[in-house]
């Protein structure tokens, strides 16, 4: 494609019809929808995987019917889809990126209408992956259908089907079938908006480390009566190294790892207390703007311990505890060094002599995108078309450690981050949801960007 940045390329009435075209598409894209998200397809090994079998079935069709190739590929993990159609000659290809796989539903009691049941309640459509990211594979069907016998571009269509647990088997299908994928520019749809009403590129996300910490400090349990005191137990030592991550005022205590400093948006303290469900009251921890702190700057969590429960316990010295710890890097942070960083801390700070061991359980690289030439001011621009505002470059404070496993296969694509969600949709936690009106934005959008990139000049 050319480097000439116009944006101009595409006529209002082009747009217009593109827009009046997903406007009586949408009913039949929210059925499609709505039967993706009753298919329950947890990608854990605890859930039925004939359901992630059937939804990759699925959408396999739903992509078969717009004349694609299609196949569904596995590579020692959960089937991914593969849809391939050309367009114009010499024209571009755009591939297409979403994940049929969502997470586990939680306990059905703090959902208000049942997870796997779609149901509509004030504009917003809910149910577990009718946002993350079943709509994002409902977005790319409706700009396919937006140009249905007349593709400006080529497009691949890649939805995988085990993003909610790590995208281990990712490798090795960008190994085996990477030609198939290869492309000038990739659109993930698999992130968020600024808000409603404001659409959004996000070109930062920081990186991912999880580990395990096991603090040990007896071959067994002892009575807390006849030897508390002199003797420390793992519970304590576990709760007296965690705290050691942090300093008083809530920063990542952790030596050696490397911070950024965030888009300069109007983000204010009462915006994350309403999004985030703070209790009044609880202070916010660490220093920065607050988009520093949660998309630039390294994060730690505590996410998990095991230990006796409060109900089991007895007036036992515990003699060895385990944490699962969390840490969020910055968007330029190799994953790895951030691990051993973190892993010297944790031997380092043993707390009387315990004895700790540090095990890595997952981990991936951030992303940061330099977000400039023809095919982001094409997406900008198709984003200006179907909001009627011009969108704004955020970072997101999650890792989607994919998007850096697509950048350093297709280093040459440009790499498009782009979202169904916005700040309520509560991906990954009870009463998920999508705003009705934004997706149908979204998917004018995606099929404007789609005819922005084969006007683009040639050569």
């Amino acid at each position: 494609m050319s480097d000439t940045p116009t944006t101009d390329i595409l006529s209002a009435d082009a747009v217009d019809a593109l827009r009046a075209r997903v406007h009586d598409l949408m009913p039949q894209v929210r059925v499609d929808l709505e039967a993706l998200a009753r298919i329950p397809s947890v990608s854990l090994d605890a859930f039925d995987q004939t359901q992630v079998e059937a939804s990759a079935e699925a959408t396999a069709a739903l992509l078969e019917a717009e004349g694609l190739t299609v196949e569904i590929v596995r590579e020692g993990g959960r089937p991914a889809v593969i849809a391939h159609i050309d367009g114009p000659e010499g024209a571009p290809t755009v591939m297409l990126y979403a994940h049929h796989d969502v997470q586990p539903p939680g306990d059905d009691a703090h959902w208000d209408s049942p997870p796997f049941e779609p149901t509509e309640r004030d504009g917003r459509l809910y149910g577990r992956g009718a946002a993350d990211d079943k709509a994002g594979i409902m977005a790319h069907l409706a700009a396919l259908r937006a140009h249905s016998g007349k593709l400006p571009v080529g497009v691949t269509v890649f939805v995988e089907g085990e993003e909610e647990i790590g995208s281990d088997s990712l490798p090795t299908i960008l190994e085996r079938h990477g030609e198939k994928l290869r492309a000038d520019a990739i659109v993930l749809a698999d992130s968020t908006n600024w808000a409603i009403g404001e659409p959004a590129l996000t070109t930062t996300l920081r990186g991912m480390i999880r580990v395990v910490v096991t603090v040990t400090t007896l071959d067994h349990g002892i009575h807390s009566g006849m030897f508390g005191g002199p003797v420390p137990d793992a519970i304590t030592a576990l709760v007296r190294l965690l705290a050691t991550m942090h300093d008083d005022t809530g920063n990542v205590a952790v030596a050696g790892l490397k911070e950024g400093v965030a888009a300069d948006l109007d983000y204010d303290e009462a915006r994350l207390r309403a999004e985030s469900g703070l209790l009044d009251g609880v202070d916010l921890i660490g220093s920065g703007s607050i988009l520093s702190r949660i998309w630039t700057k390294p994060s730690i969590t505590t996410i998990g311990i095991d230990a006796p429960t409060v109900a089991t316990s007895s007036n036992t010295l515990v003699p060895t505890a385990s944490a699962k710890i969390s840490m969020r890097l910055a968007p330029d942070e190799f994953d790895l060094d951030g691990f051993e960083a973190l892993k010297k801390h944790l031997l380092d700070h043993a707390p009387w002599g315990a004895r700790v061991e540090v095990h890595l359980d997952d981990r991936g690289n951030g992303f940061a995108a330099h977000a400039q030439g023809p095919v982001y001011d094409q997406a900008r621009a198709a984003f200006a078309d179907a909001w009627g505002v011009q969108p704004v470059d955020i970072g997101v404070g999650g890792s989607i450690p994919f998007v850096a496993a697509f950048a350093e296969k297709f280093p040459q694509a440009a790499i498009l981050v782009t979202g169904v969600e916005d700040p309520d949709a509560r991906a990954h936690g009870a009463n998920e949801s999508l705003h009705l009106g934004e997706f149908e934005k979204v998917c004018v959008a995606e099929a404007v960007l789609l005819a922005r990139l084969g006007a683009l000049p040639r050569g």
